[in-house]
């Protein structure tokens, strides 16, 4: 088998000198190719990125699709590295089927995102956002929020975010209920229940599942009516998750208190974009752009774990656990 090539493209912002150096030292020729302003990787066309990626080892990617056309037109590229928990966008089978391996970054960004959630439950209760509109208009009325101190908190998922989110909560004394296909008896203050009682009894929401066919529009219409008038749903996982036509729709008819979201349909489905529009417009909604790993520290960590996936495969061994979600590489 041929060595593979040591050239490492990266089609991400705010890509650290400190990884960089990493890839560096281990011998790779570290290529930065960021997108235009206001794109993300998920912009570029398939030959834009064939182009970008000719003689390229390894990737360390965002929000591209990575498809099975495209892996078959880089037949150099042996590893594809998410700076990021997410690979829905990432056709696995095929990598698998043409000997590639595709890494996550598994725990850089847990701690950012929970950080991130916490802050939206908060902004939304305490209603940040309608209070500076207020006081930007020269009116300076005091509006009633709400605690999240001692209420109930459904965390939908239990991975690295969900578990980060539950250690945080416990700081608020909160009752937290879990819904996960793999419920931990183990862990400590959380109740596990079904996704209905979760709904129906929770102050506030907030999802962490992964994006598959089974969770695609998981909080829909008829999830929503079942929570309370007065819950806020937060949302930071995947775009897809909820069903935000009917997010809107509920809020709009003022079946639900408020929503913060960092992630939205519309991201993948551009269908979606004059759904997301009217959510932004909404004064009970606080939004941000995908943006719950983007702390410094945060894109620090999954910088470094992207980086040390990449070395790993092309020194011939395994990034560390936890990261590898496909691996096509003949058995050794």
């Amino acid at each position: 088998m041929t060595a593979a090539s040591r050239r490492v493209v990266v089609t991400q912002r705010f890509f650290d000198p400190a990884a960089a150096g990493l890839l560096a030292d281990a011998g790779c020729e570290v290529v930065v190719s960021e997108p235009p302003p206001g794109k993300a990787d998920g912009d570029f066309t398939h030959d834009e990125l064939v182009d970008l990626l000719a003689g390229a080892g390894g990737w360390i990617v965002g929000h591209a699709r990575v498809t099975r056309e495209l892996m078959a037109a880089l037949p150099g590229l042996l590893v594809i590295s998410r700076r990021g928990v997410g690979y829905e966008r990432v056709d696995l089978e095929a990598a698998r089927d043409l000997g590639r391996v595709v890494a996550i970054a598994a725990g850089g960004n847990d701690a950012s995102v929970a950080d991130h959630a916490l802050g939206l439950m908060l902004a939304v209760a305490r209603r940040f956002r309608e209070s500076q509109a207020l006081m930007e208009a020269g009116r300076w009325s005091i509006l009633m929020g709400s605690d999240l101190y001692r209420k109930t908190v459904g965390v939908i998922g239990l991975g690295r975010i969900g578990r980060s989110l539950v250690q945080r909560l416990s700081g608020f004394e909160a009752q937290v209920l879990v819904h996960t296909p793999r419920p931990d008896p183990a862990l400590a203050g959380v109740r596990h229940v079904a996704l209905e009682e979760l709904l129906e009894r929770s102050d506030y929401v907030s999802v962490h599942a992964p994006l598959t066919a089974r969770t695609r529009f998981l909080i829909d219409a008829s999830a929503l009516a079942r929570m309370k008038p007065a819950a806020i749903l937060v949302n930071t996982a995947r775009g897809g998750l909820v069903q935000d036509a009917d997010l809107l729709e509920a809020l709009a008819a003022g079946r639900l208190a408020g929503a913060g979201l960092d992630v939205f349909v519309s991201e993948s489905d551009p269908a979606f974009k004059p759904v997301t529009e009217r959510l932004l417009a909404l004064p009970n909604v606080v939004a941000t752009p995908h943006a719950g790993a983007s702390s410094r520290e945060g894109l620090a960590r999954t910088n470094a774990v992207a980086a040390q996936s990449v070395i790993a495969v092309l020194d011939g061994g395994d990034p560390a656990p936890g990261c590898v979600v496909a691996d096509g590489r003949p058995r050794r």
